[in-house]
């Protein structure tokens, strides 16, 4: 049977395509630069989303997702600024609503839209080194170390990660798990900030810029790492013989 799609089918695609890149392009042209600036000043953060009263959770909620979903926003800028504004477990709480909800779009749109998102939105050099997923039969270990490591570009990875064998919910659990504990860790920072508690936030900071520059200093070993085949594998059953 002919699995081909049809001409229907690639126009749709297509369609849909153009206006997902469309709706990236305007995102970053019109909020990246403001989310940006914004987040990196928690105080004012702290004014904007208070402008909008009870919905203010809601408001940051939609700009982490818009975070994830551009992913040229630094989302540690989000992350701090969230928990400056809503406290430690609020913080969390809502950057974690946040980080799924973008990372459902995004996972899903790959999935949808195919290898030629990836193309349009992944740099050329990031796709080469995460391309192995795509058909890696490890890829749930390995995308949970990555998402783990610091110093990875997680966002960029989500779209990746769409175009692997692994399950939309079981992804986003591997995810969540993941990225909690910088979820959790930016947070603090913000809160002990807010309340000028100024040595938590200084030690945690540090031990964060810490892990951040050893995850990029041993970027391509931990990349090396997670890609290297199964050893059971490459040697079939040739223990199983006698």
């Amino acid at each position: 049977m002919d699995k081909r799609p049809s001409r229907t089918q690639v126009i749709i695609r297509a369609a849909l395509l153009a206006v997902f890149a469309g709706a990236l392009v305007f995102l970053t042209i019109k909020w990246g630069p403001l989310v940006t600036r914004l987040m990196g000043h928690p105080e004012q953060s702290r004014e904007f989303i208070a402008s909008y009263g009870a919905a203010g959770p809601l408001i940051y909620i939609a700009i982490h997702m818009v975070q994830i979903i551009i992913f040229i926003i630094p989302g540690e800028v989000v992350q701090v600024a969230g928990g400056y504004v809503f406290g430690t477990p609020l913080g969390t709480l809502y950057s974690v609503i946040g980080v799924v909800l973008g990372t459902l779009i995004a996972f899903m749109a790959a999935r949808i839209l195919g290898f030629a998102l990836i193309k349009m939105i992944i740099p050329k050099k990031t796709l080469e080194k995460f391309e192995f997923l795509i058909n890696s039969p490890k890829s749930e270990i390995a995308v949970f170390a990555l998402f783990l490591a610091p110093g990875i570009p997680k966002d960029a990875l989500t779209y990746i990660a769409g175009l692997t064998p692994i399950k939309p919910l079981r992804f986003m659990v591997i995810c969540t798990l993941a990225r909690f504990p910088g979820l959790l860790g930016s947070a603090y920072v913000g809160a002990h900030l807010a309340k000028k508690n100024y040595w938590p936030a200084i030690i945690v900071g540090a031990i964060a810029l810490v892990l951040f520059l050893l995850g990029l200093a041993f970027k391509d070993i931990i990349i090396a790492a997670v890609r290297r085949p199964d050893p059971a594998r490459k040697t079939g059953k040739s223990g199983d013989a006698g």
